[in-house]
């Protein structure tokens, strides 16, 4: 579930291994740059955390962000 704190958006994912985090990485990049918005995102082992929020807008939760949560999710759907 993401969560709204500080205005940005966070969620964190748990995969079994690295090699599957990076690939759900990759997936998520793909749509990032489709949608010409790009997450702040941390990982280490199988563990991704990503934030969300609109520089453009000062930093703020946007509807641009909950579109990407919502197409990030479908991911692991």
């Amino acid at each position: 579930m993401w969560t709204e704190k500080n205005n940005s958006l966070k969620k964190t994912f748990k995969f079994k291994d690295f090699s599957e985090a990076f690939a759900f990485m990759t997936r998520v990049a793909l749509i990032a740059e489709k949608m010409d918005h790009h997450p702040n995102w941390t990982n280490v082992y199988n563990e991704l955390k990503i934030t969300l929020n609109t520089h453009s807008a000062g930093d703020i939760v946007t509807a641009k962000d909950r579109k990407m949560a919502k197409e990030i999710d479908k991911l692991i759907a």
